[in-house]
Formats: structure tokens, sequence, C-alpha cells
């Protein structure tokens, strides 16, 4: 399992309109095979700042049964006017109890 971290920033004023596109928007992303969850959260310091947090059960999951489909067109389409910049994602997984950060 991975965990999609992705940094959204969006236009001042358009906050409610992100919010009320990405309830919209939602089910086409946690629809997809290989979607274990999907959550939003909203920066307590900047009302235009998100983090959308989406477990996959691998990159892969996210690349083809997302990314590669209708359903990513139809989600930026929702999303899309209200984003100030395109989003930054990346991966992440859990590290070990015991496990030594720093060995690849």
């Amino acid at each position: 399992m991975v965990l999609e971290v992705t940094m959204i920033v969006v236009l001042p004023g358009r906050e409610d309109d992100f919010v009320d596109a990405y309830q919209l928007a939602r089910p086409l992303v946690a629809g997809s095979p290989g979607c274990r969850s999907v959550r939003l959260q909203r920066s307590l310091g900047s009302a235009t700042r998100f983090v959308l947090l989406t477990e996959w059960d691998s990159p892969e999951a996210h690349e083809h049964n997302f990314r590669r489909t209708d359903r990513f067109a139809q989600w930026r389409a929702l999303i899309g006017g209200a984003l100030a910049q395109p989003p930054l994602a990346e991966y992440f997984t859990d590290i070990r109890a015991g496990q030594d950060l720093f060995t690849r």
C-alpha cells in the first residue's frame, strides 16, 4: 500500500468552489480499482492550501486505474477551475518498526 500526498493550492476566493467540486469528483477517485481511501484536509494556516491523501494498492494501480483513464480527465475538469497551480503529488510508504531509516 502507498499513500499519495497531493499538495493543492486554490485561487483566493475559490476555496468553497474547490470543496464543492471535490465533493462531486471524489467518487471518481474512490471508485477506481486499487483505491483504498481518499480524504481532503484544509490548512489551518492558509485557507487556499489543501492536502489530498489517497491510499492506493500501488503506484501502478493509481497510474493505470485512474491517471490513464477518463476518470482523471473528469476529475481535473471538475476541480481544475479552482486551482492556482498544478498540484504537487508524491508517494509515501510506511516505515516498519525497527527499520533503519537510512538503509535503502
